[in-house]
């Protein structure tokens, strides 16, 4: 699955584990965005992680869009990092 990750953490410290799960699991794009090609337990599994690191009462907040195969094909960049293709991934 294609996901999009968006986050809005107000605090320093919590905003930086955030960042860091997301870097275990995707490819940043953005200053709080990432794209990850992830199978539906990571998904599951990552989204259970960012869950404990964020504070609800603050007004810190995750969104997830998902988009099918149809959409990933329609996405436009100007500039920025062009994403990796998983032909470039070296395990």
């Amino acid at each position: 699955m294609f996901v999009v990750v968006s986050y809005d953490i107000k605090e320093d410290r919590r905003r930086g584990r955030i960042f860091r799960t997301l870097k275990n699991f995707g490819q940043w794009v953005q200053f709080s965005v990432f794209e990850c090609d992830i199978e539906k337990g990571d998904y599951l599994r990552m989204r259970d992680m960012l869950e404990k690191h964020i504070n609800l009462q603050e007004g810190d907040s995750i969104r997830f869009y998902f988009l099918c195969e149809e959409d990933i094909q329609k996405i436009e960049r100007i500039g920025g990092i062009q994403p990796l293709s998983e032909d470039a991934i070296i395990l």
